[in-house]
């Protein structure tokens, strides 16, 4: 590159090298030495007087000039509440004007991340630079995400082949953005420009997470891939830190009631603890008297302070294999609101008063200071009410635990009437050893222990909803729709498959696909009907208004029982607190926009931690095969689609994909609606539910690929054809790729 360059080149020139800036080192690239440097110096002077550039008294720097309107990033709420905004074109940039977002939270809510089209005005006297007005929103499929894929080195800087299975996208990072790293590493990057005519994507390195070999950063690749907050900043920790534990002051004394809190046995913060006695009133014979004590999460996250800023960015807590990403600091979620034995703590308390047949007939909600009598674990509850008490529950069994189950007994009958969704899912745990190497897969055992809680956390969430909905409380429900007519239509072919009746024009009710469940138990086609029942059913999510809750038969349903790990749950205690305190100190009452918003956003951030934890599972096991090639295991058809077949593997519940092009010797046609793949010379039908035996042919650990090959069908052996000596990872990451293949 030699001779003064036009104005276009230059600005192209400095668009490309964000961080070369300087007088010399334009000169240098452009090879301009002499008197031709007076000429250069007129060139910037005249695109500074265009505002194309602009150069700063005090430095050789030259910054992009501010638009008068622009695409901004949201940041986080600071300390005030208020919110800043960074500009997209200048996050390669040393320096970052302050723009302050100045429109009503209420009516126009942001949130950290969010890409904005602003309308940017220059201010005085104020401590930010720029006031920003919002234009529209940057879709999220138009935003230019961040990518986690694996870092290679190339003659023009390098490539990212990402690691997601959804993704089968190669970016190009020129030299000036690899930011350190070294072929192999798994990165963090950011697109920086689509793919054009001409080649490919172009992304820059943001952080290096760790290496292929290091089984740590397995979870902390679907950290990174779905946004997953995971590290605190300073001040949110110094405040939580400095939170001091509370005092009775004007709360309720319930230290006297002997709540127990019950757990998994691996679980560090306990948001919710119980107790039930019999009724001594002769007016309620056979009746109970439940008490529910939830953690006073709203006395330590106060509305506007950095925890709760924090808090509702994250959403939710998410939890994997090998660590925990909290919504809390750990010195609120697992020492100051977690109901510790023997420790006093704040509380939410609800007190509830059930007839002989489990019909509640009152309840009142108290903000008071209890004291855990036990933390104990749902296995020796169990075993306690199974004639196998040990020594922490031989003296509470008469007194404590047999009350609950008595009265388990009786709020089931209630449940029973009101007829639930009766999916009952297995829960898979995954067992890591001291290096983070799976060990070991288990389902759990769903114990009565477990039932007894949740049918008490149910009913908690029920009184909380009802009493927001009676006293006009600003609150977020819990929304379950029906499923959707074309999902019902595709759910009612698959029944009928089976040789069952699923009527059509009748209001779909959870007690009709109860009978589906019931009719389908003892036959072949059980696990296919599950299935399909499950796939048909909508996601849950938060909102302003009562639809109701379909898989639960509720009007109203909201969440209450866990605020260390849901935000949702803390806006429902802010309501709860200002109903006890009957309006006189209010902690805050959000706008209808406002909670609308927060619905939206806290219910993105829990589909985001599912599909987190999802992934993070399936890259576990797909490690957990990778010295399993060959295995032959017997499992269930759980997903079909016009490429190919998904299996759900028995013993480990691992799911792998049977490519189409590798089954039988024939042709197979897809039928949507039926959810088959027909063989058009055989007749062989794969359909959800239709038992097989497979073997393990290649395994990713990094993207969690688990790639099978169908031996069987229902007993039946089939031709097998073999894969290409060219697999579908080695299509895809070439011959340097992290995987494991039979010899």
């Amino acid at each position: 590159m030699a001779g003064l360059p036009t104005k276009q080149d230059l600005l192209l020139w400095l668009k490309d090298n964000p961080d070369k800036i300087s007088k010399r080192e334009i000169a240098k690239a452009f090879g301009i030495t002499g008197s031709d440097k007076i000429d250069l110096k007129k060139l910037i002077l005249d695109l500074e007087n265009e505002e194309e550039i602009s150069i700063k008294p005090s430095s050789e720097s030259l910054v992009s000039a501010i638009p008068s309107t622009a695409i901004c990033i949201a940041k986080a709420p600071d300390k005030d509440g208020d919110i800043f905004l960074d500009l997209l074109d200048f996050l390669d940039r040393k320096e970052m004007p302050k723009i302050f977002y100045s429109e009503k939270r209420s009516i126009t809510p942001v949130f950290a991340g969010d890409r904005i089209l602003c309308a940017l005005t220059k201010v005085e006297g104020k401590d930010y630079h720029y006031e920003a007005k919002l234009i529209r929103r940057i879709p999220k499929k138009n935003n230019l995400s961040k990518i986690v894929g694996l870092f290679r080195v190339s003659s023009s800087g390098g490539t990212l082949e990402a690691l997601s299975k959804r993704l089968n996208t190669i970016w190009t990072i020129p030299p000036n953005a690899i930011n350190g790293s070294v072929d192999g590493d798994i990165v963090e990057a950011e697109q920086t420009s689509p793919k054009t005519r001409f080649g490919m994507p172009k992304a820059r390195v943001i952080s290096v997470l760790g290496k292929t070999d290091d089984s740590k950063a397995i979870s902390l690749i679907a950290i990174h891939e779905h946004s997953i907050v995971d590290e605190f900043s300073k001040e949110t920790l110094s405040e939580a830190v400095n939170s001091a534990p509370v005092t009775l002051l004007d709360r309720d004394d319930l230290r006297h009631i002997p709540f127990v809190t019950i757990d998994p046995a691996d679980a560090r913060d306990h948001d919710d603890a119980c107790y039930v006695e019999l009724d001594l009133d002769d007016e309620n014979k056979g009746g109970f008297v439940v008490w529910i004590a939830i953690a006073d999460v709203a006395y330590y996250v106060q509305p506007g302070s950095l925890l709760d800023g924090e808090a509702r960015k994250r959403g939710n807590s998410t939890y994997f294999p090998d660590r925990v990403v909290p919504m809390l600091p750990e010195n609120l979620s697992a020492n100051l609101c977690s109901l510790h034995e023997g420790e006093d703590r704040p509380c939410l308390a609800l007190k509830m008063i059930l007839d002989s047949g489990g019909k509640k007939t009152s309840q009142q909600f108290f903000r008071g200071l209890m004291r855990s009598r036990g933390s104990l674990v749902y296995k020796e509850v169990q075993e306690a009410i199974d004639g196998n008490p040990s020594k922490k529950t031989q003296p509470i069994l008469e007194s404590i635990i047999k009350p609950l189950y008595k009265c388990f007994e009786v709020l089931q009958n209630a449940t029973k009437e009101r007829g639930p969704l009766n999916l009952d899912l297995p829960e898979r745990k995954i067992l890591l050893d001291n290096v983070g190497k799976v060990t070991s897969i288990e389902f759990l055992d769903r114990l009565d222990a477990h039932k007894v809680v949740e049918e008490l956390m149910i009913l908690a969430n029920v009184a909380a909803a009802e009493e927001l909905f009676n006293n006009q409380g600003s609150f977020l429900y819990r929304i379950h729709e029906e499923p959707e007519k074309e999902k019902v239509n595709t759910l009612r072919e698959v029944i009928k498959s089976c040789g069952l009746s699923f009527s059509k024009g009748q209001v779909l009710k959870t007690h009709h696909l109860n009978s589906l469940l019931y009719n389908a138990k003892e036959t072949e086609y059980s696990e296919l009907v599950s299935m399909s029942i499950l796939r048909s059913m909508p996601q849950a999510y938060y909102g302003a208004q009562p639809i109701g809750h379909f898989g639960l038969a509720l009007r109203r349903y909201t969440h209450f029982t866990s605020p260390i790990r849901r935000y949702a749950d803390l806006v429902t205690h802010r309501a709860i607190i200002e109903i006890i305190n009957r309006g006189q100190k209010p902690l805050y009452r959000f706008y209808h926009g406002e909670l609308e918003a927060i619905g939206e956003s806290i219910s993105i951030c829990e589909r985001k931690s599912m599909l987190a934890e999802r992934d993070t599972v399936d890259r576990y096991l797909a490690a957990f095969f990778s010295d399993r090639i060959g295995l032959e295991v017997f499992g269930t058809i759980s997903g079909v689609t016009r490429f190919g077949i998904f299996v759900k593997i028995d013993e480990s519940g691992a799911d792998g994909l049977v490519p189409v092009s590798t089954i039988g010797n024939e042709y197979f046609r897809y039928n949507r609606d039926k959810q088959v793949l027909v063989s058009e010379r055989t007749g062989l039908v794969l359909g959800l539910g239709k038992r097989v035996l497979v073997r393990v042919v290649e395994t990713n650990a990094l993207t969690g690929g688990l790639t099978l090959q169908l031996i069987s069908v229902d007993g039946e052996k089939l031709s097998i054809v073999e894969h290409s000596k060219k697999s579908f990872f080695k299509k895809r990451f070439g011959k340097k790729s992290f995987r494991k293949r039979k010899k």
